[in-house]
């Protein structure tokens, strides 16, 4: 089984996807031997793309799904780290939202960046479930305003406060999906141990990439919670059979804009 594909006319034969492979796998080359894979050590490979990635000459390709290789160009990529440090400082949990709907081609852009996540052993085990219809997000909020209601008299530790979440519920405030027109879910193997990690790993992804994409986000607690837990909404939520929700997060448009950014704690560090 070929795994990597090595141009002999663009190598340099410098080494470097030896060196980064995580598994070890690739062979050194030699002056008049390209780098490769022995067919004995193919399976060992988790796909990462390291070898890929890191090739000055991009001489190299993975084999696996060779059609999606994404060139860079000059110059591209790079980041202003005052720029950044200020876009991530910016970043607003979004708890109001226009009316109008995001269309799903944008939220499958910032999809397809999130899919770029690191997980555990290249695994790659987040699958999206993303609820456009604002009635059906209506109805997820119904379902765990329901979950949380059966709460009241147990020892969870939010039964303090469930009366204030219920209270403002009927009250006519949704305190749970803050109106968002839309929910995303990221869900997961359910045997999968790590795979938790990586979803939240998945969703931070997509949290950072919405505001470029002119999309404002707030992690969903409530939903997530009462999705492990409440079957009618499990129900609702539809998952393909043998996977779990990990967590779910709420987004729209922006109502208002961000022109300033609040102090947070100081920076607690420990050097070792």
């Amino acid at each position: 089984m070929v795994t990597i594909h090595v141009n002999p006319d663009s190598c340099t034969r410098c080494g470097i996807c030896a060196i980064v492979c995580p598994m070890g796998i690739v062979s050194a080359p030699g002056e008049q031997i390209l780098p490769g894979v022995p067919d004995a050590a193919s399976a060992l490979c988790i796909r990462c793309g390291h070898c890929e990635a890191y090739c000055p000459a991009q001489a190299l390709l993975l084999c696996d799904r060779a059609d999606e290789k994404v060139w860079i160009p000059q110059g591209a990529g790079s980041v202003n780290p005052q720029d950044l440090g200020i876009y991530m400082r910016k970043r607003r949990s979004v708890r109001n939202y226009r009316d109008d709907p995001v269309p799903a081609e944008k939220v499958r852009e910032v999809l397809d960046i999130a899919r770029y996540a690191a997980t555990g052993g290249c695994g790659q085990p987040v699958e999206w479930t993303v609820v456009l219809d604002r009635a059906r997000v209506r109805r997820i909020a119904e379902l765990t305003i329901e979950w949380l209601k059966t709460l009241r008299d147990s020892d969870h530790p939010m039964r303090g406060v469930i009366p204030v979440l219920v209270g403002a519920w009927e009250s006519g405030r949704d305190v749970i999906c803050r109106d968002a027109p839309h929910l995303l879910f990221a869900h997961i193997p359910e045997e999968n141990p790590v795979a938790f990690i990586d979803a939240v790993i998945a969703l931070t992804y997509f949290d950072i990439a919405a505001p470029a994409h002119g999309i404002g986000t707030c992690w969903a607690g409530f939903v997530a919670m009462a999705a492990a837990a409440h079957a009618p909404l499990r129900k609702e939520i539809n998952l393909p059979a043998g996977r779990k929700v990990a967590y779910a997060m709420m987004f729209g448009y922006p109502r208002y804009a961000v022109y300033g950014i609040p102090p947070r704690k100081p920076l607690a560090v420990t050097w070792l």
